[in-house]
């Protein structure tokens, strides 16, 4: 299973917004810290205003925050509302399977399984539970932060 790059910038801004709470970012720092351009964020941006998951204010002292506390953020809502219905493979797609071995195939339920497994592991994550005693990301992540050296290998 691959995830588009919209979904990981998606996870970086909000990450961004949770180690900097309490104050309004703006897209130019999320783009510095978080090695992406200002193209892709403005999309992303808008569409996680929209899905709800982050508040936007426009204007000379504009920026964004999270909608709701990091603890109400759950990682596999995200992944679902970003990443929308796309189909795994071929033949989960409606209108355009064309694969014969549809119809006898148990590679799709497999799958299907598989891809319900990934889903499940991810809403067991909310968006503090990466951020909030993940010191090294907030040195990576928040101005004022000490760089440390980090080598984080987490379950």
């Amino acid at each position: 299973m691959r995830l588009t790059k919209r979904t990981n910038i998606s996870m970086r801004v909000l990450m961004y917004c949770a180690a900097n709470e309490g104050r309004l970012v703006t897209k130019s720092e999320i783009a510095e810290r978080c090695n992406t351009s200002e193209n892709h964020l403005a999309q992303v941006i808008n569409r996680l205003g929209q899905l709800g998951f982050l508040h936007t204010q426009r204007g000379r002292n504009g920026g964004l925050t999270l909608s709701r506390d990091a603890e109400a953020i759950n990682v596999g809502a995200v992944f679902r509302a970003v990443e929308g219905p796309v189909p795994v493979t071929e033949c989960f797609a409606d209108g355009d399977n064309t694969c014969p071995l549809v119809d006898a195939c148990l590679l799709r339920p497999a799958i299907a399984e598989a891809t319900e497994a990934f889903y499940n592991r991810l809403d067991a994550v909310t968006l503090d539970d990466l951020v909030d005693s993940n010191d090294c990301l907030k040195a990576i992540l928040v101005q004022d932060q000490p760089v440390m050296a980090c080598n984080v290998a987490r379950a």
